[in-house]
């Protein structure tokens, strides 16, 4: 299976959802993906996702300002 490359890049807006399972986190994402992690990795996966998303959102807010005042 082929996947134009401009889809590919395109951020997805469905998020993942993540449960607990047997003493893991098991977080099913778009597309089939899924991980599995231990908590202490989920909690390090959640905070790397929390600043990710933050600085995206700075980012994009910015430049959003930027194309209002030019």
């Amino acid at each position: 299976m082929t996947t134009d490359r401009n889809t590919a890049r395109k951020p997805r807006e469905d998020a993942g959802r993540a449960t607990a399972e047997n003493g893991v986190v098991i977080l099913d994402g778009p597309d089939g993906v899924a991980v599995t992690m231990t908590p202490d990795a989920a909690t390090r996966t959640a905070e790397s996702l929390h600043a990710a998303a933050r600085v995206a959102r700075e980012s994009r807010d910015g430049s959003q300002l930027s194309n209002e005042t030019d």
